[in-house]
This record gives C-alpha cells, structure tokens and sequence, in this order.
C-alpha cells in the first residue's frame, strides 16, 4: 500500500510538472507568434521552446537550459571581435567556427572592438566601388599630390606571395598597420587569397580591384625606385636620423609621391627599415597608397614606433594575444575549406577526450629523420602529452589491468607534415604496443602531399585547412621558425611546445623541446637601427619590456606578457 501511494504521489507529480511544462510552452509559443519568431535571447524563440521540451523528455525540468549549439550562439561572434552583419550562408565558418574551439579563447579589449568596427566604416566608405576610391586611383594616375596634410581616404596593398603561412602573417600585420594608420586594407588576390578566406569586412571587399594602375607591383623588389628606402637613398624624400621629410629645391618643398612601396623582405636595407621610425610615420601618413612586401609577421616592430605605442596599449593590453585577435577576425576558411575542417574534424577528432596536435616542417629535399622521431617522442612523451608504452617484456612492474574502451580515455593525436613516415611510424606505435597509462591513442594525417607546391589550389586548400584542424587540437607541438605552426597556434590561442632545432643531424636536442613564452609568432627580419639613438643596435628590444628574442630564432623578436 505504501509503495502504491508513493507511485500515486509520483504519477500525480509527474502530472503536475507537465501540466506546468504544458502551460509554460503555451504561454511561449503565443508570444513567439505574436512576436513573429524573432530572435530572443541569442537563439530563435521556437528552438529554445521546443529544446525546452527535449530536455524534460529527457529526465530535465530546467527551462533555462539550452542545446549545445544554441548556448554557443553567444560565443559565436567571440566576445564581440566578429559583426554580425553576414549572410551565414556567404561563410559558414565565421559563425561555425566557435563550436569547434574547446576554448573560447582570450577575450578582446572594448577600445580593439571599437576600432574594429570604425575601421569596418572606414573600408566600406573608401573601399573599391566607391566615389572616393575612383578618386583616389585618379590621384594615383596623376602620380603626385599636395604635402600639405593626409589625403581623405588612404590605402595599403599587401603583396601576396610566398607560402601560406606567411601571406597570413604579412595580411595580419599590413591589417594591423592599416588600423593604426586609418588606411584601407586591399589584399593583393593572386595565390589564391579570393578563393581561400572568406570577406572580413561587412559590405565592402578586400580584395584589391582588377585593373590597378601600377604596373608589374607584384614583382617589386628591393632595388624598385618606388620602394621608400630607394625614395630616402636617392633624396625623392630626405631622412636626418630618422626624421623624413619631403625633399626640396630652393627651399620650396616638392610635392610627395601618390604611391610608395615598403620593402620588408628578409634583404631589406636600413634605409627601408626607417619605415619603423617616427619621423618617417609622420611622412608616410601623407602618402595616399602604399603597397607592402614582406614574408614575416612584422607586428612587434611596429610596437617599437612611439607614435604607436598609446593606441597599441590600449587595444592589446595582453600584448601576447595580439595575432590571436587579428587572426580570429580576419581569416575565415571559405566554404569550400571549411567543409575539409569539419568533415576531418567530425570523423577523426570530435569524440575524443583529447586532442594534441603535432606539426611536422619538413623540405621534399630532407630525407626521413629516425633522430627527428626520436625527438618528437621524447617531447610528447616527457611533457605527458602522449603516454608511453606499454612494451612486452623488460617491464619492472606487471602492466595495470585492461581497461574497457567504454572507459578508457581517448586521445586523437593529429599530425600535419608532407611527409607521410613521422605518421606512419607513430601510428604503428600505439597500434602495435598499448599505452602504459590505458589510454587509447589515435593517430591521423589529413594528407601528405610530399612537396610543397605553393600556387595549386587543392594543396592550398589542404594546407589551410590542415592549418586550422591544428588550431582545433588542445595542445599543440610544433616545428621551430615554422610560420605555418606560428597561425595554427595564434589562432588556437596556447602556447606550444617548440621542437629545437638540433646543431647535431645524428643526435637529438637536450631538452627536445620547450614551451614557448608566448603564442605570438616570432618576427624573423627585425630592424636593427635605433631610431630614437639614432644609431645601429645589437639588440633593439633591451628597453621594451614586452618584447624579447624568439627561442626558435635567437636574432628574431616577439611580443610576449606584460613582463618578460
């Protein structure tokens, strides 16, 4: 009798809660209709309504809870870094992206979102289709303009070449300069940049219109007249220590160029590093295009100009998180790559506990490296980012009990490399021998492509989005001075462990790797003139605590936390 009465009480309790349950969808749904379906609360009303529903279904009677995708629909914009001003449809992954990052990452400044958005205003008010921006290609056409004050509306081109990972790096800083310097960001198209990223800037485009007036821009180089250093060598514009003005005859000043180049390739002269002086800021803001070229991530230089230094403080307070920013903001995978992310991702990676990402840089030319192996084992192994194994005899103690798949921990190992043995090799390894710890380890390679083959779509494709699988992974292990673990780790947002370069071919580094102080990439070709001394320096970053020499590169340099 007893048992019936409690089984009475927990039907009449059940009847009660869905009755409630009952009135609450009513009372919902009604004002969904009234309100026509709109959006309320970061989800579409009818979804929270009905996920409402399946979770008391399930056993829940939380009406606040939410399904997965709609409680990271508030995440999806990043804390504010992204608009959303897009047509979902145009690029699935900007949206997408956030429920594929086990973190959310560091979160913007206010004054960065800020900017962001003027800056959005800027490219759609001066970008290509506009009044101002004929005008400004007539200016470019006539080839000179007044020195008198900034042009209206000003534009940078950043030249496109080399491999991916340093386009990526050279668009993120030639953006970052564009905001500081209230310029027009226009991305050179060729190497496929049109067909691998998706528009970052609502209602405009950055990709730089066919029919630009400077011939033959894309091969520059660094003995162009154009380029400004040639412009301060031959006294088109004269420089005194770093103060550049515009050169004159009889005292008169002669009007400034409509167009110069900035050279910043790895053979850059010093006249061409005066572009991280203030004085020749101060000049160049006059000149109304720029086009640059670089390979390298040149953004902690341009921490080192003074007249940067306030409004980079207060857009980046965490100075080591300043690619992971600009990354997230700009570089979203097109439709296209983004379906080889989350199809790979879906198969291979998602159910895992653990995710550790391995990057592999190596040259067609290289042979297979057992002493590389050797290392990336050691690493992975001694830093507990991969059990060890299980190995049949020679064991001191007898090996644990098995434990059922069902329970066991699971770690999905990626590895990104051109070559196929560093995969093969580790994969037999957990396959034929199980892990001393009982986790069961899985190992994947996207694709193997063997030689770099920089210009071919499909291997453009395969490397960005293996590039932003890496990005996907908890932890990451990468290959030193690699630009192509420099964008997966920033855009990840953690620090990697840096496989050393070993002096020795034979023999594996002591330690094999190391954590790097920053998820920041290294700046490769930093200048080495000091503009405020005036003179040559061994080392320019001694009195800038937030920067300091790259582990991977000693001669490079890198943002790093407040302190070193």
């Amino acid at each position: 009798m007893q048992l019936e009465a409690m089984d009475g009480n927990n039907k009449r309790a059940r009847w009660m809660v869905g009755a409630a349950l009952t009135a609450v969808v009513v009372v919902v749904v009604t004002t969904v209709l009234i309100l026509g379906g709109r959006n309320v609360g970061g989800a579409p009303a009818t979804a929270r309504v009905w996920a409402a529903v399946a979770s008391f279904r399930q056993g829940s009677i939380d009406l606040s809870s939410s399904p997965p995708a709609a409680a990271r629909h508030d995440d999806r914009l990043y804390n504010g870094l992204l608009t959303d001003s897009f047509d979902e449809e145009s690029c699935h992954s900007r949206y997408q992206s956030a429920m594929y990052r086990g973190k959310p990452g560091r979160r913007p400044s206010a004054y960065l979102i800020s900017k962001l958005r003027r800056h959005e205003a800027l490219q759609r008010r001066c970008g290509p289709g506009t009044t101002a921006y004929s005008n400004a290609l007539e200016q470019l056409r006539a080839g000179s303009m007044s020195t008198i004050a900034p042009p209206e509306c000003a534009y940078i081109v950043s030249i496109s070449y080399s491999g991916l990972g340093n386009r990526i790096l050279a668009a993120a800083s030639a953006f970052l300069y564009a905001v500081l310097t209230d310029r027009v960001l226009l991305v050179d198209p060729s190497n496929d940049m049109d067909d691998l990223f998706c528009e970052p800037f609502p209602g405009t485009t950055w990709l730089l219109p066919p029919g630009f007036p400077v011939a033959n821009y894309t091969g520059f180089g660094v003995d162009t007249a154009e380029s400004y250093g040639n412009m301060v060598r031959n006294k088109v514009v004269v420089e005194s220590g770093g103060v550049a003005d515009a050169a004159s005859t009889a005292g008169r000043r002669l009007p400034l160029p409509a167009f110069a180049y900035v050279h910043l390739h790895n053979d850059a002269t010093v006249e061409d590093n005066y572009f991280f002086c203030d004085g020749d800021q101060r000049l160049l803001r006059r000149v109304q295009w720029l086009a640059v070229r670089t390979d390298s991530y040149i953004v902690p230089g341009l921490f080192l100009v003074q007249a940067f230094q306030g409004e980079l403080d207060r857009m980046f307070p965490e100075r080591d998180a300043v690619f992971h920013h600009l990354g997230r903001y700009l570089f979203h995978p097109s439709n296209h790559v983004w379906g080889l992310v989350t199809r790979y991702y879906d198969a291979y990676l998602a159910t895992a506990q653990q995710r550790v990402g391995i990057q592999v840089r190596v040259f067609g030319a290289q042979p297979n490296s057992p002493e590389l192996l050797e290392q990336i084992t050691s690493c992975t192994q001694k830093q507990k980012l991969l059990p060890e194994l299980r190995l049949a005899t020679g064991e001191p103690t007898p090996p644990p009990p098995p434990v059922p798949a069902s329970r066991a921990r699971s770690k999905a190992v990626l590895v990104t490399s051109l070559k196929s043995w560093y995969y093969e090799k580790l994969k037999s390894m957990y396959w034929e021998h199980a892990a001393a710890t009982g986790e069961a380890v899985s190992v994947h390679q996207p694709s193997h492509e063997e030689y770099q083959r920089s210009g071919a779509r499909s291997h453009e494709h395969k490397a960005w989005a293996e590039m932003y699988l890496l990005s996907l992974t908890d932890v990451l292990v990468t290959t030193g001075v690699s630009t192509f673990g420099y964008v997966a780790q920033g855009l990840a947002g953690v620090r990697p462990w840096v496989l050393y370069k070993s002096t020795n071919s034979s023999a594996v580094p002591d330690p094999p790797c190391g954590w790097d102080v920053s998820m920041e990439p290294c700046f490769h070709k930093p200048p080495s003139y000091d503009c405020r001394l005036k003179q040559w320096t061994a080392d320019i970053s001694k009195d800038v605590p937030y920067i300091q020499h790259c582990h991977d590169l000693t001669w490079g340099l890198k943002l790093v936390g407040r302190n070193k």
